[in-house]
């Protein structure tokens, strides 16, 4: 490369001298090169002899001289950033998070000393004063970021500091308090944070349904697998009150694959910072403390504490996204049968029983006695509101979907729909794991 720039550098040269009155516009477009490069060259050799083939080599851009040495204030000031983080910052600051603090402090800049501008002098410095171990090198993939609110990450949180009460009932459960926290994956703002002692299906739902009225409907929501999101570990049924709810309203529900908490990265790191600057540094006792210490660490998080994330740079996510979009409200009414459509095609697997029937989502199915232990596979036809029995590879029967409404309701009506629908199969849930808990015994 350094060949072909020294030629054309001497190309610029000799049209220089052939045609003095060409301007840099003229030189540039001949060359290729931009005006600014034409004009820096004519100066450095419009400045040697005429016949110089130093000038035409690149120029060096390193230093010649070390740079100078930091004052011992400004390294006495990176020290005690470090030792003693500022603005309740309960963790320890690395490089990046000091210099954000660092060019904050008003003693240095009224002494008007040289501060450093990058990181990577904040590591040198920590290096030397041995406050910064250098660690092994690990592999990263960057994830795809999505615009802002485009998608919201839902995870529970629980609250270990909380402990249950040895005198009531259900006191060996291991989350007493949990915390129901949305994160938008674009922009890594923490939305919400619902302080619950109890969550399971019904309640998981009234809490997104709770995000939905403030912040309206995003394009895609993400969950992991914990049952009160899916509705069933097994998966064998139709999708959960909560996906079914989030079709009907336009929100795309994603589940990440099972043992997979990288797929919910944004919200699954939000906990550790909670867990490590919050939870761990207040210990909260009883439910309202969470909700105060989880209020209070919620807007430090957002407004005041400096995010590492692409997206932030090093700002506060509030800091680097003032505005967000306005996503649409909740629509009213609400067709309670539309998740039907995503599903179209999906297949069910079933035994058929002594009786002659299967049982899909809690609902009973007669096909026929004379197929008794029978394998068939149940194949939704969503267009027909109908589910096709295939005993091998031909079609026996076609069966109406029981449990479908038929018509648009209002918004307020399909929510308590919806809700009802958890809590049943939240009860059934409990049964069937009565009844294999009592067979096991």
């Amino acid at each position: 490369m350094e060949a072909q720039w020294i030629a054309d550098r001497a190309a610029l040269r000799t049209l220089a001298v052939r045609h003095p009155t060409w301007g840099p516009t003229q030189l540039a477009r001949l060359l290729g090169y931009s005006r600014s490069w034409v004009k820096k060259w004519l100066k450095r050799l419009q400045e040697a002899p005429p016949h110089d083939l130093e000038v035409l080599r690149s120029h060096s851009r390193a230093r010649h001289t070390p740079p100078p040495a930091y004052d011992p204030s400004v390294v006495q000031r990176i020290i005690e950033i470090r030792v003693q983080p500022p603005e309740g910052l309960q963790r320890l600051p690395g490089p990046r998070t000091i210099l954000y603090y660092f060019h904050r402090d008003p003693d240095l800049r009224r002494e008007g000393a040289r501060l450093p501008r990058s990181p990577r002098a904040i590591w040198r410095l920590l290096h030397q004063t041995g406050l910064l171990v250098e660690q092994e090198a690990h592999e990263h993939h960057l994830l795809p970021r999505p615009g802002p609110l485009q998608e919201v990450q839902v995870d529970f949180k629980d609250t270990s500091t909380v402990r249950p009460d040895p005198s009531e009932p259900g006191s060996k459960q291991q989350h007493v308090v949990e915390i129901c926290n949305a994160v938008d994956a674009g922009t890594s703002i923490w939305l919400d944070a619902q302080v619950h002692a109890d969550f399971h299906a019904e309640t998981a739902l009234q809490a997104v349904i709770n995000f939905l009225f403030t912040y309206g409907c995003p394009p895609m929501m993400t969950f992991d697998h914990d049952p009160r999101w899916v509705g069933s570990r097994s998966g064998r049924d139709f999708p959960s009150a909560l996906c079914r709810f989030l079709r009907c309203v336009g929100v795309e529900p994603h589940l990440c694959p099972p043992h997979q908490p990288k797929k919910n990265a944004f919200v699954e790191r939000l906990h550790r910072s909670l867990k490590e600057e919050c939870l761990l540094v207040h210990h909260p006792g009883t439910l309202q403390e969470v909700r105060t210490v989880t209020a209070q660490y919620q807007h430090h998080y957002n407004q005041k504490r400096p995010h590492q994330g692409f997206s932030c740079r090093n700002q506060p996510p509030r800091v680097a996204f003032p505005t967000l979009p306005t996503l649409p409200p909740l629509p009213d009414p609400v067709d309670p049968d539309a998740w039907l459509q995503a599903l179209h095609g999906h297949a069910l697997a079933r035994k058929i029983g002594s009786d002659g029937c299967v049982t899909v989502d809690g609902e009973t199915y007669s096909i026929s006695r004379a197929l008794c232990g029978q394998q068939v596979t149940l194949l939704l036809h969503a267009p027909e509101w109908a589910l096709d029995v295939w005993l091998g590879d031909q079609t026996i029967k076609q069966l109406p979907l029981k449990g479908l409404i038929g018509h648009p309701l209002p918004l307020s009506r399909s929510i308590q729909l919806m809700l009802d629908q958890a809590f049943e199969r939240q009860l059934r849930f409990r049964r069937q794991r009565l009844v294999q808990h009592m067979l096991w015994a």
